[in-house]
């Protein structure tokens, strides 16, 4: 996987823990603030870091924010200073910029001025938080953005055999695109492919079968 080259704008919580596990994943990258001590506090743990104001162009293009593969837009609370730093990433020619959001209305302002991907952290875990509540046995869904998603189950005593006895496209209408258990994974499973319960099952679907596969692993 090559490295990418990536800018983290707000050095908060959020912004900190993306900076230093994209950095800590072998990417390049550079974290700016305004605030000398959030810079202070992160700088040996990214590439490198700056104080800048990312509301101001003429700092963001000083950095070359259009050299960047990802450009992480991660202001807190100051809705401001977050739809100014997308515009001026996205307005310096910045590929591919995912914008923080506090709330829904922000999420479309940043939408509506270009940002790639716009993220609701709190949101987005509540969201999770609630589905892994409701279902117990969903480790995790990935939304396609159809009707369409891949969710990661962990199998249980109705769930037992070979792929071909368990016949979960005929019986489901999802298939089954990896299986894991204890710390190996098994992608793209053959027909003689065991599964046993606690394994993870990694499968695609629409939304209405992965719900009935659900149902069926809750009775």
């Amino acid at each position: 996987m090559r490295a990418k080259q990536c800018l983290v704008v707000g050095l908060g919580r959020f912004g900190s823990a993306v900076a230093t596990t994209l950095y800590e994943m072998g990417h390049e990258v550079v974290a700016i603030d305004h605030s000398e001590e959030n810079v202070e506090r992160i700088m040996n743990r990214v590439t490198h870091a700056a104080i800048v104001d990312a509301t101001d162009e003429r700092g963001m293009r000083s950095i070359g924010v259009g050299d960047f593969d990802v450009v992480v837009i991660a202001i807190g609370s100051d809705v401001q200073a977050n739809i100014l730093a997308t515009m001026n990433a996205k307005s310096l020619g910045a590929p591919y910029v995912v914008s923080k959001a506090v709330d829904e209305m922000a999420r479309r302002v940043l939408e509506r001025i270009g940002a790639d991907l716009v993220v609701r952290p709190e949101h987005d875990m509540g969201l999770r938080l609630a589905r892994q509540i409701a279902n117990p046995n969903v480790v995790d869904t990935l939304d396609l953005g159809s009707d369409h998603a891949i969710v990661e189950l962990e199998a249980n005593e109705r769930l037992r055999g070979t792929l071909m006895d368990l016949n979960m496209t005929g019986r489901f209408g999802v298939q089954v695109i990896a299986i894991g258990r204890r710390g190996q994974l098994e992608v793209s499973p053959r027909a003689d492919s065991l599964v046993e319960p606690h394994d993870k099952m990694v499968v695609i679907g629409t939304g209405h079968d992965i719900d009935e596969l659900r149902r069926y692993l809750d009775k």
